[in-house]
C-alpha cells in the first residue's frame, strides 16, 4: 500500500513559508520551460502552434499536418485524433504561440525574416490566408514584442482618482476646461528592463518627497508591483504601442510598524469590551499594529500637493 493512502502512516507537514517569500521575485531559466514550449516532432520551439482537440497536445502546424497525413493517432499519447479525417480535430493555438514569442528572445523576429526570405525567393508562391504575419511583414513593434535593451517611451502624470475624473468630465464635455491647466503629463524614454521601483525613486528625487511618504506608480487605476519591468507592463496590460506607455503616480503616507507594550490585565481598569479584546488579541498575535496615516480623499487632491505644510514642487 502506498504511504499516502495508508491511514496508519502520518506524513510530516511541510514547513510554513516565511512571510517574505510570498512577495519574493523568482527568476527561472528558459530551459526549465522548454518542455512546454517545444514541439515533440521537430524538437524546436512552436511555430504556428496547433493543438489536437482530443488530448490537447500541441505541435508546430507544419509538423502535425505532415504527421497526420499518414497517421490518425496523437504522436505523444496515441489517442485517436479522428477516424477518417484527423485534420478536422486540430485547432490553431494563438495564445500558446504568443506566449512562445514573448518568452523566447528573437524568435518572432527570426521567423518573420525567414518568411520574408522565402517569399522573396519564390514570389509566385501563394499565401493561403494572405495575412501580413504569414508573409513575414509584421514588425516586432506591431506585435507588441519588446527586448531588454529597447527604449520605451512612456507618459507619467499625477493620479487624480476616479471621483475627480468624473467631476472634471462635465466641464471637459462642454468645452469649458482649460487644456493647459489640465495637462500635467511628462514624457520619458527608459529601457524596457527598468523596474517600477526605479521609476518611483526617480519621481521621489524629482519632487523631493520625504521618506515617510511613498510614491506609487499605476497603470490606469491599478497599482503596479515594484518588481515589474516596463516590458512586463507591456505584456500584462493592453498596451499596443500605438503611443507612449500611459502611467500615473500618487503620493501616500507610508505605513509604520509599531511594537505594542504588554497588554495590561483587566483588573488594571482596561476596557474589556468584545471589540477591544479582539483587537488586542490580534495585535498581540502579530507583535504589533499598522499605524498608517489616513490617505487624503480623492476630492482633496489637486494639481498642487503639500507635505507637512510645505508645497511639493510639480514634476518638471
Amino acid at each position: 500500500m502506498r504511504p499516502e493512502t495508508d491511514p496508519r502512516v502520518t506524513l510530516p507537514r511541510p514547513p510554513a513559508p516565511h512571510p517574505g517569500i510570498m512577495h519574493r521575485t523568482t527568476r527561472i531559466k528558459i530551459t526549465e520551460l522548454n518542455p512546454h514550449l517545444m514541439c515533440a516532432l521537430c524538437g524546436g520551439y512552436f511555430i504556428d502552434a496547433t493543438t489536437i482537440v482530443e488530448c490537447l497536445h500541441s505541435f508546430c502546424k507544419t509538423c502535425i499536418v505532415r504527421y497526420l497525413e499518414t497517421n490518425k493517432y496523437c504522436p505523444m499519447c496515441d489517442v485517436q485524433v479522428h477516424k477518417t479525417r484527423p485534420l478536422l480535430s486540430i485547432r490553431s493555438d494563438k495564445t500558446l504561440q504568443d506566449i512562445v514569442y514573448k518568452l523566447v528572445p528573437g524568435l518572432f523576429k527570426d521567423e518573420m525574416k525567414r518568411r520574408r526570405d522565402f517569399y522573396a525567393a519564390y514570389p509566385l508562391t501563394e499565401v493561403p490566408n494572405g495575412s501580413n504575419e504569414d508573409r513575414g511583414e509584421v514588425l516586432e513593434q506591431e506585435k507588441g514584442a519588446l527586448s531588454d535593451n529597447e527604449i520605451v517611451s512612456l507618459s507619467i502624470e499625477f493620479y487624480e482618482g476616479v471621483r475627480d475624473r468624473e467631476e472634471k468630465k462635465g466641464p471637459l464635455e462642454n468645452g469649458d476646461g482649460d487644456k493647459e491647466k489640465q495637462t500635467g503629463v511628462r514624457f520619458l524614454q527608459c529601457p524596457a528592463a527598468m523596474t517600477v521601483m526605479h521609476l518611483a525613486k526617480f519621481l521621489r528625487n524629482k519632487m523631493d518627497v520625504p521618506s515617510k511618504y511613498k510614491v506609487e506608480v499605476l497603470y490606469e487605476d491599478e497599482p503596479l508591483k515594484e518588481y515589474y519591468t516596463l516590458m512586463d507592463i507591456a505584456y500584462i496590460y493592453p498596451w499596443r504601442r500605438n503611443g507612449p506607455l500611459p502611467l500615473k503616480y500618487r503620493v501616500q503616507p507610508a505605513c509604520k510598524r509599531l511594537t505594542l507594550p504588554t497588554a495590561p490585565t483587566p483588573s488594571e481598569g482596561t476596557n474589556t469590551s468584545g471589540a477591544s479584546e479582539s483587537g488586542g488579541a490580534t495585535a498581540a498575535a502579530n507583535g504589533g499594529t499598522s499605524n498608517c496615516l489616513q490617505t487624503p480623499s480623492s476630492t482633496s487632491r489637486g494639481r498642487k500637493m503639500t507635505v507637512n505644510g510645505a508645497p511639493v514642487p510639480p514634476l518638471t
